[in-house]
């Protein structure tokens, strides 16, 4: 079954520090709390201010800001990770390809490969979802990387302030198929 340490250190690979991009639209509720000077952080490690709150409350703006591996370990595990019941996943290539997915944009990495798998595409992993994904036939991992790479373009066609990111969306991708290939049997 899979494991996310085996994931764990690919997403902080790709996932800066503070972040105050305009054009990220992953968050645009930003941090009230001035840090080094400095307002208008919305993301740190890859977690959104609007996640962390979720999780840690509001009161602890300074620990989002300085974040350390404990706190982000908790994010992922329980908002990620455990969404996708990644933990009953047999294959660790597509655990790593489905919780990176539903990482970086929501509920649709977890819709879209539904769609795919011929179950109900409603965003919640059951015992359905599970099953049917382990049960995939050996091309689903390539055919999981396609639908993928072809959802960050749509994203750019529906919003082009967007193609800014686009490059380094498909640069994660082809490091993400390297990453995997050690868990490809």
């Amino acid at each position: 079954m899979a494991d996310i340490k085996n994931l764990r250190p690919f997403i902080l690979k790709w996932e800066g520090g503070l972040s105050r991009d305009a054009n990220d639209t992953a968050s645009r509720v930003k941090c009230p709390t001035p840090y080094k000077g400095k307002t208008g952080y919305h993301t740190n490690k890859g977690i959104t201010y609007v996640v962390w709150r979720s999780v840690f409350g509001s009161d602890k703006d300074m620990r989002f800001l300085e974040m350390n591996d404990a706190d982000w370990d908790i994010v992922i595990k329980r908002l990620f990770w455990d969404r996708w019941k990644a933990d009953e996943i047999k294959s660790q290539a597509i655990a790593n390809t489905l919780v990176d997915w539903v990482w970086g944009s929501g509920v649709h990495g977890i819709k879209i490969p539904q769609r795919m798998l011929g179950v109900t595409a409603d965003g919640v992993v059951g015992a359905k979802t599970i099953e049917a994904l382990n049960n995939a036939p050996k091309d689903f991992l390539q055919r999981l990387y396609k639908e993928r790479e072809d959802f960050l373009h749509r994203i750019v066609r529906s919003n082009p302030t967007q193609k800014v990111f686009l490059k380094g969306w498909m640069n994660r991708m082809a490091d993400l198929k390297k990453w995997n290939e050690k868990f490809v049997k």
